[in-house]
């Protein structure tokens, strides 16, 4: 468990004043060698600082093995939504939970715990975010475009993808604690991967819950069609899987909301994601079937026309 981390961050992160150096100091404190990038990106809705943070793997590319990479994002639109809003709001969650994980991941590496892969966490850090209409509650919105999120949060070095984004604003999944997408990849929307389920299981000692995605949902965002949220955006900019982890509620809690952060349900969200990176450095763990994915493709043709933007 990190409980630490998650709190200590929460602190750090509920503050008008926070930015990306703030949260690589934390980081840095824990281990100085740590590899955090900070990139400060002003749009015409506001600023914030991206940060990318690599955790090598003892058998990971970066130190010439070949295991798989894991990328980590939290998605979100901002961790405060002030003056509007006065506090941390509720759709900071994936991002305080993508942080947590590397905390711990980081703490894990300094104590001879080395996962065998390496680990690619990103989000981006805005206390002042803007809100926007939405049903049936009122979403977060965002300083910078989800074609800026896409660049500085995802990379090419994933080869497979958690993006943990609160999703308590719907009537769709009603459940405390966290869901899980099926796979997005390239277009298709393919089964929930048993082995994620597994270890759902393991970490939180339930049954799985799962949330259930549409193909308006893997569509860019901008094209005036109705999203969820935000949650598998990160696939419309990569050909590798990516796997909503949803942050939930039972009832509809809007992303601009303060008060709403439950810190089990983030450190369980985290803890999950830690056990994902062990297993899947180690190639034990599977996003989706191969053979299942080009038989799709040899039958209906690719559908990646569903990833391109500014579709009329």
């Amino acid at each position: 468990m990190s409980l630490k981390h998650v709190s200590n961050l929460y602190d750090l992160l509920d503050d008008i004043n926070v930015n990306g150096e703030v949260i690589k100091n934390y980081l840095q404190n824990i281990s100085a060698d740590t590899d955090i990038e900070i990139s400060k990106i002003k749009e015409d809705k506001g600023a914030t600082d991206f940060i990318k943070i690599v955790v090598p793997g003892l058998n990971g590319k970066l130190n010439g093995g070949d295991k798989p990479t894991l990328g980590i994002i939290g998605r979100l639109g901002g961790i405060g939504a002030r003056p509007e809003m006065v506090g941390f709001v509720s759709d900071g969650d994936g991002a305080l939970a993508a942080l947590s994980a590397a905390a711990k991941i980081i703490d894990m590496k300094t104590k001879g715990d080395n996962l065998a892969g390496d680990v690619i966490i990103t989000t981006h850090i805005c206390p002042t975010a803007p809100t926007q209409p939405h049903e049936p509650v009122p979403f977060m919105g965002s300083p910078v475009s989800i074609e800026t999120m896409n660049q500085y949060e995802v990379t090419n070095d994933m080869d497979a993808i958690l993006s943990i984004d609160t999703t308590k604003g719907n009537r769709i999944i009603n459940h405390k604690g966290f869901a899980l997408t099926p796979t997005i990849k390239e277009g298709y929307i393919l089964k929930v991967s048993d082995d994620l389920l597994d270890i759902y299981e393991r970490v939180t000692g339930t049954l799985p819950n799962t949330m259930p995605i549409t193909t308006q949902d893997i569509t860019p965002y901008g094209n005036n069609i109705f999203h969820i949220n935000s949650i598998v955006q990160p696939s419309v900019a990569t050909t590798s899987p990516v796997v909503g982890v949803a942050i939930t509620t039972e009832s509809a809690v809007a992303g601009c909301g303060t008060g709403a952060s439950h810190i089990f349900d983030i450190e369980s969200t985290m803890r999950f994601a830690i056990e994902v990176a062990k297993s899947y450095g180690e190639s034990k763990c599977s996003f989706f079937n191969n053979d299942e994915f080009n038989t799709l493709q040899n039958l209906y043709g690719s559908m990646k026309q569903l990833q391109q933007y500014n579709q009329k």
